[in-house]
């Protein structure tokens, strides 16, 4: 194997070693036996103040809670490599050092089973991806167990377990169940609006009700439909990427910037399709306040409070269509603008493709004169509009919001009429603006916009500047973005000119809502939530259909909705353009399963399954309260429990998971996803907590060496070879590179090699020692060994190396001793507590190195230092530590013995080093007693030799001695 791959090389021991060494092999049988004896003796099982798991509290009642846990992972076939564990070993060591300083631990893992790698898998082999699933599960958590994490074992599940499953259909019938009570600012039962709507107290929300009557005098199928329009869970046409040559709809992340599929390069159209939706905008602000009340890093709040994206301005509307179209009806279109100041420059407007405004707003015919730029080179509107619709479905929205990608767009043939002034202005769709934002529509402002400038260049439109510009600003050159008082805006009722920007919004937002043509308003760039996916491997919904297509929830008592065997795991597929097809996903194929016959309460009927699946998302949107109890059967999580581990600590927190860990990768989604059905929870009542995760931290990346051969694939780095600095593979040169340790890199190294060669406590202590937790840090195998024999001289300050006798004798020990040993608990401590773990191995290296020097191979080290020693490395190399500890004499666990406490006599200095100067200038430094007064400091500095030349026939005017600080002589 090549030492170039950085893949584990290790150097075969010499023939003399001393028979009792710390060496690999040895720490192999001491790991192996100490993780069969934990878990025979269920070490770190935690219990529970209450219920199944509540054995053994009354010896920790008394302590502080604490629960961390990790991101879980996704079982692929790959297992873990040496990135993964990072996260993983960063809250083991803080699991196991907080029980040692006293507190009850909670410390689990499950597994994110559900997902599109196994079932792409299941495709190509016909395996059912349960069975490659649990089979991958076993490999990491044997690789688990390997590291010596100290989970409680008997909390671990992983998502596609039908006693887990039936609880997220449980949540999401709750949520089906649920509406957003504006006025009150939180979820209240769907119960509940239907009896005040039967009351009259309250009318139905803005847009739920499409029949135009009061809801006394609806149908009872009518009314249904009102009520569904207000649950927070709810079935939408809206625009998705559908993948005709998948067969399924995917999410914008896989979709490449041309609009194809990441996986197999099909064409990808943006089409409306019937979903399911999560209405999250309704708890956006709740959301996003929230934040300043989490202990998060600021860089991971904002990249939330970026996605959520709130923004005050004016919702602005436009008659449209008037002009260009047979008998002159008018339409509105509505624009939502943080900068309404800029009215007066706006000189087009564009909707997006998919604006359902689109097809009303067409015209007939091209009017006389149309510019060519603007028609697509089509004989008429229609044709120009479903030629670039089309154009547009092929785009991604990532591609769509390419500042730098050419503009393009079609004229719809008709105008719209600025409220401020009257002018007509031509009415575009453009793929730059998309449905999701905003209204979907935009007053174009090419004056102080850049894209709108881009594209009215392009189509010949006018630009009027609206914002003074500095001196010597090229409008030619571009838009003008910066700040400015306001010019050429004005008309007969208002004018702006000369106003500051504030200013002139709030006079035009209070004109234009005076005028009925507009109002202040705020708005989110977040959108309601797509939960469909047409995949067979995820949680069917627990949905059926009445015979009016409407949804009905299943029954409590039916759950969990397993889900059936199928003979073909993939969804139909259609020819790579058939932009017009319609999923049909593995699921509509089990007839026998789609349909049912139930009594919901009108007696036995037939219903229709509903056929699309969850997304993975909602296992992991809750999964750390099933960690509370994952074999209650009788409901989500018992609320004594979840107050107990989750609960709020005092007026104004939030609750939530004292520690959690995970990648960066997953700062916004699952984050945003697990945050919003936590709040649905407490609003119903169910968790007495406001937010999932208290305390969040993202690990670092570990990156290695990669390689790439000439077309720009990478090859397995562990089969690279080095000739005089070039690197070949298979006989033909490569170009390396460095990034993230993964399988894409063909970089991996896996902790089962690491482990093998070296044990895993030399992989922990590795590990840990690279770094601060959070930050990303290189892999050099070579370097590991380092920590081997940082844990060797450990060994040795306790065993004897020829005869294996413990070395520990019960002699007193020295001050100097004393004084290196406390100031290593107090680092070591330090270290621990804030997760820099790489500082804590600096510590007790400095107190390990100490030792060796003081006591050399032949004198015992005193059993009042070898054992805090011992205890200080425990959360960092359990098994040697446990090892040690037990051949010191100790039947308990390091797991629960308490964590050394630093003495505070021996932290403080018995000298200190004081800066002498003359004139200001630091001339020398002296070595003085630490209580030293400002006499002696003045004697000592008089006494050295360089000071004495400086003072020598000098005149000294003052002397400033500051006790522990500086001397200062100011000569005349």
């Amino acid at each position: 194997m090549s030492q170039t791959a950085d893949q584990p090389n290790v150097e075969q021991a010499p023939g003399d070693v001393p028979p009792h060494r710390y060496t690999p092999a040895l720490a192999q049988r001491i790991e192996l036996a100490w993780q069969d004896r934990w878990a025979a003796e269920g070490t770190f099982h935690t219990p529970n103040p209450v219920g199944r798991l509540s054995a053994g509290f009354e010896r920790v009642a008394d302590r502080p809670k604490y629960f961390a846990m990790d991101m879980f992972p996704y079982p692929s076939g790959a297992g873990l490599h040496v990135g993964h564990p990072l996260g993983y070993l960063g809250t083991d060591v803080t699991s196991r050092f907080r029980r040692m300083d006293g507190d009850n631990v909670l410390h689990p893992m499950g597994y994110d089973a559900f997902g599109l790698p196994a079932e792409q898998y299941a495709v190509q082999t016909g395996q059912h991806p349960r069975i490659t699933t649990e089979a991958n599960i076993a490999a990491i958590r044997a690789q688990l167990r390997r590291l010596g994490v100290d989970h409680d074992d008997r909390r671990s599940f992983a998502t596609i377990d039908p006693a887990y499953y039936k609880w997220t259909q449980w949540i999401f019938l709750q949520i089906f169940g649920s509406w957003f009570d504006a006025d009150a600012g939180r979820a209240r039962r769907i119960e509940e609006l239907v009896a005040e709507l039967d009351a009259g107290t309250r009318e139905p929300g803005e847009g739920t009700n499409p029949y135009d009557r009061p809801w006394a005098v609806l149908g009872a199928a009518e009314r249904g439909v009102v009520v569904d329009a207000h649950r927070l869970a709810y079935l939408h046409e809206a625009p998705v990427n559908w993948c005709p040559g998948l067969g399924t709809v995917l999410s914008n992340e896989e979709v490449t910037p041309d609009g194809r599929s990441e996986r197999g390069n099909f064409p990808v159209f943006r089409r409306p399709l019937k979903q399911w939706m999560m209405r999250i905008t309704a708890y956006a602000d709740r959301l996003l306040d929230d934040l300043d009340r989490l202990d998060w890093s600021d860089s991971l709040k904002l990249m939330q409070r970026n996605w959520i994206g709130r923004s005050t301005g004016a919702r602005i509307r436009f008659a449209a269509g008037a002009v260009g179209r047979p008998g002159g009806a008018a339409e509105t279109i509505e624009v939502f603008t943080t900068r309404p100041d800029t009215l007066f420059g706006a000189t087009y407007m564009v909707l997006a493709p998919e604006h359902p405004l689109v097809e009303a707003l067409t015209a007939d015919a091209w009017p006389e004169g149309a510019d060519p730029r603007w028609t697509g080179g089509l004989a008429t509107p229609a044709e120009a509009v479903r030629a670039y619709q089309r154009q547009a479905s092929r785009r991604s929205e990532l591609d769509r919001q390419d500042a730098g990608r050419e503009k393009t767009g079609v004229w719809l043939g008709v105008t719209a009429v600025n409220p401020v002034d009257g002018r007509e202005l031509p009415v575009f769709i453009a793929d730059y603006v998309l449905t999701g934002y905003g209204t979907g529509a935009i007053m174009a402002v090419p004056g102080e916009d850049q894209r709108d400038w881009d594209f009215a260049r392009a189509f010949g439109l006018g630009i009027v500047p609206t914002v003074e510009r500095p001196a010597g600003f090229d409008d030619s050159s571009g838009a003008y973005t910066g700040p400015g008082r306001m010019i050429n805006s004005s008309n007969e009722e208002i004018s702006l000119d000369g106003l500051d920007k504030a200013t002139a919004i709030a006079t035009v937002t209070d004109w234009l809502v005076r005028r009925g043509a507009g109002e202040a308003t705020t708005t989110y760039k977040l959108r309601d939530w797509l939960f469909s996916r047409q995949r067979y491997w995820g949680e069917p919904f627990p949905i059926v259909y009445d015979e009016h297509d409407r949804p009905v929830a299943v029954p409590e008592s039916l759950l969990p909705v397993l889900l059936p065997e199928v003979d073909d795991y993939s969804p139909k597929t259609f020819s790579d353009d058939d932009a017009d097809s319609a999923p049909e996903p593995p699921l509509s194929r089990a007839t026998e399963w789609t349909t049912v016959e139930l009594d919901l309460g009108d007696g036995v009927q037939k219903y229709r399954r509903e056929t699309n699946t969850m997304p993975n998302w909602a296992g992991s949107c809750w999964y750390y309260l099933r960690y509370l109890d994952p074999g209650d059967d009788t409901q989500m999580v018992d609320p004594e429990l979840e107050r107990y581990w989750m609960g709020p600590r005092g007026e104004g927190d939030v609750g939530g998971v004292d520690l959690y860990v995970g990648g960066v990768e997953h700062a916004v989604l699952h984050l945003l996803y697990a945050r919003f059905w936590h709040k649905v929870l407490h609003d119903l009542g169910y968790v007495s907590s406001e937010e999932p995760f208290r305390r969040l931290v993202n690990q670092g990346y570990i990156s290695a060496y990669a390689y790439t051969d000439e077309r720009g694939f990478y090859v397995p780095a562990a089969d690279v070879e080095e000739k005089d600095g070039r690197f070949f593979y298979e006989g033909e040169p490569v170009n390396r590179e460095y990034g993230k340790i993964g399988k894409s890199l063909k970089n991996m190294v896996t902790p089962d090699e690491m482990i093998g060669a070296y044990g895993a406590d030399t992989f922990r202590v590795y590990e840990m020692s690279t770094g601060p937790l959070e930050q990303s840090r290189p892999w050099e195998t070579k370097a590991v060994v380092g920590s081997q024999r940082l844990l060797q001289r450990i060994w040795r300050v306790v065993v004897d190396e020829q005869t294996g006798a413990v070395r520990a004798s019960d002699a007193e020990p020295a001050e100097e001793t004393l004084r290196a040993l406390h100031k290593a608990i107090d680092g070591v401590r330090d270290g621990y507590a804030t997760l820099r773990f790489n500082i804590a191995i600096a510590r007790i290296t400095e107190l390990t190195n100490h030792l060796t020097q003081v006591h050399g191979a032949d004198t015992p080290v005193s059993r009042a230092v070898a054992e805090p020693l011992v205890l200080l490395v425990a959360p960092l190399a359990p098994h040697l530590a446990e090892e040690l500890w037990s051949r010191l004499g100790h039947d308990e666990s390091t797991a629960w013995t308490p964590f050394p406490q630093a003495d505070e006599r021996w932290l403080v200095e018995d000298t200190v080093q004081v800066a002498v100067q003359v004139n200001g200038k630091v001339r020398s430094q002296v070595t003085v007693p630490a209580g030293a007064d400002a006499a002696a400091l003045e004697a000592a500095a008089r006494a050295d030799e360089k000071i004495a030349g400086y003072l020598e026939g000098a005149t000294i005017r003052r002397v400033v001695a500051v006790p522990g600080r500086l001397v200062n002589f100011v000569l005349g």
